[in-house]
């Protein structure tokens, strides 16, 4: 049973590369594919690109190409609900297309043709991957030494591993009054996300068509606000990867 480990950012996949066994380069779709081994399991590494048509793109890649079983997602995320701060770790429990507007032929955020505006991710291998993050948030600021103050966050006590609502969708969320826009108006509407994203959704459309399983954990870069861009290259080299590789590594050990 062969596992996808799709990342958002080439720092992440440079990390898991090197973590590979009998690694292999494969070229498909104009993008590169690495198979090999992660402990002791077959994977398939792949970026997914940037925005929902790139990672749908992928996403059927390695479910046709490639046969992989089940998918994993890793990468950044903006927060948005309560006490997500700079630091922790999202798992989705379901993705809703934030952008998804049919109306009125259909209910807004519903995905025409599917009856629903939320898909769910895979509740056993969430949870893995839930237990993973938990994990690695408990050793941030002692294994990675990640103090978000130095970034120019707010300073916690403590991370935390969340689970919940992921929105996604073709706008990179930026300023504070379109945070707050997107966070209210979902809420009112029985959507409460956690965070929000440029893939995710479209990947769990593609594994819903599929039947395949599908888990996804987003590293709170950022509030989804004025300081978005700040720091964000920094962040991306000295916590986001290490997050990466420690629960992939741990998932993997658990699959």
């Amino acid at each position: 049973m062969t596992t996808a480990i799709l990342s958002a950012l080439p720092e992440e996949q440079s990390t898991l590369v090197a973590h590979l066994a009998h690694p292999q380069r494969l070229m498909h779709a104009g993008r590169a594919f690495w198979r090999g081994e992660l402990a002791g399991r077959a994977v398939v590494l792949a970026l997914s690109g940037i925005g929902k048509v790139a990672a749908a793109t992928t996403a059927t890649a390695l479910v046709e190409r490639f046969g992989v079983a089940r998918i994993v997602f890793t990468g950044v995320a903006g927060g948005l609900g309560d006490g997500v701060n700079v630091g922790d770790v999202v798992v989705a429990e379901d993705y809703l297309q934030h952008d998804m507007d049919a109306s009125p032929l259909f209910p807004r955020w519903e995905v025409p043709g599917y009856a629903r505006s939320r898909l769910a991710c895979d509740a056993d291998l969430s949870a893995i991957l839930l237990e993973a993050a938990g994990a690695c948030v408990a050793s941030a600021r002692g294994q990675f030494g990640f103090k978000p103050e130095l970034l120019g966050a707010p300073a916690v006590t403590s991370h935390r591993a969340h689970h919940g609502l992921i929105a996604s969708g073709d706008r990179f969320v930026c300023a504070a009054d379109e945070a707050h826009r997107l966070r209210t108006t979902l809420q009112d509407a029985g959507h409460p996300a956690l965070a929000v994203e440029m893939e995710g959704a479209a990947v769990a459309q593609v594994c819903h068509d599929y039947g395949i399983p599908f888990a996804a954990a987003r590293t709170i870069s950022d509030r989804a606000d004025d300081t978005a861009h700040v720091d964000f290259p920094r962040f991306v080299q000295t916590v986001a990867s290490r997050y990466a590789e420690h629960m992939v590594l741990t998932l993997m050990q658990k699959l």
